[in-house]
């Protein structure tokens, strides 16, 4: 399982990218792969706030729909509407092309709470 080091991981699966004062927010490959084939995503609007732990959207895979919880709070500036069109890319390229939201930061100490890539891969091998 690939796992860029300057990511930082949620409990949930989801992954964030530091990018200033924003962050990228996707799923993992982990995430991914466990919920199979995925034909649907629902994201939120543009303008939206996303509050920590709670649900911002969802994935739905030919399995299953999995909620996606927020690994930060913040307000959505901009939403990756490719995956309206195509949901595979999550399944394709999770670290790359099938990134979520992008969100402005509210309280950049959750940061801190999040997982690196070496803590994420330690809980992903004990399930």
């Amino acid at each position: 399982m690939s796992l860029p080091k300057d990511y930082r991981y949620s409990k949930e699966h989801e992954w964030v990218k530091v990018e200033g004062d924003k962050v990228r927010i996707g799923i993992t490959e982990f995430a991914q792969d466990e919920l199979g084939d995925i034909v649907f995503v629902e994201l939120p609007e543009e303008g939206d706030e996303l509050e920590l732990d709670e649900p911002f959207g969802s994935v739905e895979s030919v399995k299953t729909v999995s909620e996606l919880y927020a690994p930060i709070s913040g307000k959505v500036v901009e939403i990756n509407e490719e995956l309206e069109d195509s949901p595979e890319l999550v399944n394709e390229s999770p670290f790359e092309k099938a990134w979520m939201v992008v969100v402005e930061l509210s309280d950049e100490s959750q940061l801190d709470d999040l997982m690196d890539a070496d803590a994420y891969k330690e809980m992903t091998d004990s399930e």
